[in-house]
This record gives C-alpha cells, sequence and structure tokens, in this order.
C-alpha cells in the first residue's frame, strides 16, 4: 500500500471533479462513487487477445486469436495513462483474451510498472495456466487480486452442472490462499447457469474465508459467442433475487451507486463465521451512513491485502476527521446487534462483495449509458466505455481511438443530447 504524496492527491481530485462533471446530473447524486471517492470503477488493460478456450459467449472478436501481442512498451505508456488520466489508486484489471498465455516475466513487469505507478493491479484469468507459483511470484511484485473467470460458457470437458465446475473453483482457491491476495469469482449468467446462481452464492459465503468477490456479468450480444440472445427473465432484478436466496440475506443494492444503474449493483455482506454456520449481514443497510463515510473518507484508499492495516488507516482518518463518534454509532449498533455470533465465531469475519455487470448488446447500445461508464478499457490513446470497445473491438484492434465514427453517427442520428453535463471522457476523444 503506498502513501500518496500532496500532489498526487491534488492531481487526483482534478480528475474526480472531471469524473464528476462528466455524468449527467440525474446521476450526480450523493451515493455516486463516481467523482466523489473514483474516478472510475476500473480500467480493462488488455495485454494479449489470446485465450485458450472458445467459450460460447465470448467478448473477443474472430480476429483476435491472429492479433500479435502488443509490445510491452506500448503496455506500459497505456499504464502511464491510466495514471495521468484517472490518478493514483485506480483499479487496473490485467486481462485478455487470457493474460498468463503472456511472457511471465513480461507479465510480473506489468504489474511492478503499475505498482510503481501507484495503481491497484488484479489478475483476471480463466486460471488454467495461474498456477500457484505464477500468482506468488506477481503476488510479490504487488499484484492485489486474481478474478478467475469459470463458468459453463467455457465448455470444460466433464462438467455439465455449475455446481460440478465447484470443483475447479475449490481448486483455484487453494492455488491462491495464503497468498494475500484478493480472490474474486466471475461468471457469466445465462439461460443454462441461471437456476444455479443461489447455490454458487452459497458456495461462496462459505468460501469467504479467501473469496472477497463474486462477480455475476449478465450475458450480451456482442463478440464472436455463438450464444446471443438473452433470455428475457435474466435481469439485474432477477439476479439479485437469486443471489440473496443463496446467500440467506437481503443485500441493499440500491445504496452504493457506481456510474450508471442500470450498468451494475453491488451488494456488500460480512460474513460471520465463514467456515461455520456462515450469518451474513447487510454491511451498508444506512444509506446516509454511507453517504458520509464516503465523503470522509474520499482520499483514504484502504489497504485490501491487510485487514489490520485497513482497520488501523480507518480509524487514524476518523480521528484526524472528528468522525469517531457518528463512525462509533454505526459500527457500534452492528457490533451490538450480532455480538453473541461473533464472539461464538471467535471474531471471524470476512467481507463478501457480489457484483452484476450488466453488458450491453453491440447493436443497441444506449448513449446515457456510455456517457455514465464506469468500467473502461485503455487504448493507446485514452480509455473508452468497455462496452463500446466491445462492440467495435475490430475498430481498436486496427489502432483506433476514442468512439469510433460509425458510433459517432449513431449517437446524432438518434438526436440523443445529453442534458447538461453527460459527455464522451476526455480522454477518449
Amino acid at each position: 500500500m503506498h502513501a500518496y504524496a500532496e500532489h498526487e492527491i491534488t492531481h487526483l481530485r482534478e480528475r474526480l471533479k472531471e469524473t464528476w462533471d462528466r455524468l449527467t446530473p440525474d446521476y450526480q447524486r450523493r451515493n455516486q462513487v463516481l467523482g466523489a471517492k473514483r474516478t472510475i470503477g476500473c480500467v480493462a488493460l488488455e495485454v494479449t487477445q489470446r485465450c485458450n478456450l472458445d467459450c460460447s459467449i465470448c467478448y473477443l472478436s474472430e480476429n483476435s486469436e491472429s492479433t500479435p501481442d502488443i509490445p510491452l512498451d506500448t503496455i506500459f505508456r497505456r499504464i502511464d495513462r491510466i495514471r495521468q488520466d484517472y490518478g493514483v489508486g485506480t483499479n487496473v484489471q490485467i486481462t485478455g483474451g487470457d493474460p498468463t498465455l503472456r511472457d511471465h516475466d513480461e507479465l510480473e513487469r506489468i504489474v511492478r510498472h503499475c505498482v510503481d505507478n501507484k495503481l491497484m493491479p488484479s489478475l483476471f484469468t480463466n486460471g488454467i495456466y495461474a498456477t500457484r507459483e505464477l500468482l506468488q511470484r506477481l503476488a510479490e511484485a504487488g499484484l492485489m487480486d486474481v478474478a478467475f473467470h469459470v463458468d459453463l460458457t467455457e465448455k470444460r470437458k466433464g462438467f455439465s452442472r455449475e455446481a460440478q465446475l465447484c470443483e475447479v473453483r475449490e481448486e483455484y482457491i487453494e492455488r491462491a490462499r495464503g497468498l494475500g491476495l484478493t480472490v474474486i469469482f466471475n461468471q457469466t449468467v445465462f439461460a443454462r447457469n441461471y437456476d444455479e446462481v443461489p447455490m454458487l452464492a452459497e458456495f461462496y459465503k462459505r468460501n469467504s474465508d479467501v473469496v472477497g468477490m463474486a462477480s455475476f456479468q449478465l450475458q450480451a450480444d456482442t463478440g464472436r459467442g455463438l450464444t446471443r440472445k438473452r433470455k428475457q427473465t435474466i435481469s439485474i432484478d432477477t439476479v439479485s433475487q437469486q443471489i440473496e436466496a443463496g446467500l440467506g440475506a437481503p443485500l441493499s443494492w440500491d445504496n452504493v451507486l457506481f456510474g450508471h444503474p442500470e450498468c451494475h449493483k453491488i451488494g456488500y455482506a460480512l460474513i460471520i463465521d465463514p467456515k461455520g454456520p456462515a450469518k451474513p449481514v447487510d454491511m451498508w443497510d444506512d444509506r446516509e451512513a454511507l453517504i458520509e463515510m464516503l465523503h470522509v473518507f474520499d482520499d483514504v484508499y484502504f489497504d485490501r491485502r491487510k485487514m489490520g492495516r485497513a482497520v488501523f488507516q480507518g480509524v487514524e482518518a476518523a480521528i484526524k476527521r472528528k468522525y469517531v463518534k457518528k463512525g462509533a454509532q454505526y459500527w457500534g449498533r452492528r457490533l451490538v446487534e450480532n455480538f453473541p455470533d461473533i464472539v461464538k465465531a471467535r471474531g471471524r469475519v470476512r467481507k463478501l462483495s457480489f457484483f452484476m455487470q450488466n453488458f450491453q448488446d453491440a447493436q443497441s447500445l444506449d448513449h446515457e449509458r456510455i456517457d455514465n461508464c464506469s468500467f473502461h478499457c485503455m487504448t493507446e490513446e485514452g480509455g473508452v466505455s468497455m462496452c463500446v470497445h466491445n462492440a467495435y473491438r475490430d475498430y481498436y484492434l486496427q489502432g483506433g481511438t476514442g468512439y469510433p465514427p460509425h458510433y459517432r453517427q449513431l449517437r446524432k442520428k438518434s438526436g440523443y443530447k445529453p442534458d447538461g453535463a453527460g459527455a464522451e471522457p476526455a480522454a477518449a476523444k
């Protein structure tokens, strides 16, 4: 965890204001994270287009496999650009394709360059080549998180149900155990596994001693996959209900806002005694308390790899900013409500986040959602909305930057005019 210098905080605040100004007024809300705490939810850094799987739902292009890997110096320039455009503390997804197909010495250098820029690097992989040795090496280089994508779309031999794939998930959990990494699991929700979402939520609850986040990505008609149209029964609302059914508790999905509410939902749970009864507690059930904490700790970036250090950071900032009394009231209430269970669990409490990503179909991009996007992909000349990048991947593979001409024409033809703010990010122009 880095301490940020005064000039870095100043630069970050400038980028935060730019982020706030690009949001349309409807989404400049008090519980909005963009512009208040984060300049972006995360930035994808694609280091290869190659992949060792051929998923039935895939955002890559048919031309991806024939696309040479981006030179290392180009990747370094893009990392520098992330720091410049989004500021220190930005979450960076090292992704592809599958990044583990790159030379592992280069992959380590990519992680180190992110850390040197005071960014927060994560590895997004299907896990096949993400050995414990590689994960340990990258963790020592400063990797913060590893996100394993495991689901039925990958057509792994011998697995016909998500419940069977939990064998793979358990293997990956053990690979990462004890390395100081936050472990994330991604899965695409589609017709064949929708009914198994509760089972998956329950599995992550039971393994929250290692797993810190589960991301459920709703199927989108984009890229090269053969499975195209999403069933109407699959939506952010229905998937959130499925997650709650497996978790065994409701979550306050609307209390934290990242960008546009139709793009993402996130719920935070505290799991008391993960390896015991695993009691879930809604972490942010008080929106006003969350909003106040969001602004009190606006420039404090907690060390996700060290819980003790994060608690110390929180207490230190609360004292300096005279937030001890109010903070104690909120967390004191939670402690009193759950004290008997916490005592029985001998203090074993873990945070488990559930995230839903509602990607857009390539042929029906919503301009307002694009303008309020919280997930960008870095190109040579700056970041663009991930949904636009997926829809026009070949344009970007050929070196295109900003919004593609075809998309600009669609915006103009539609007559869409943002109300007030809401414009293409400065980095993408």
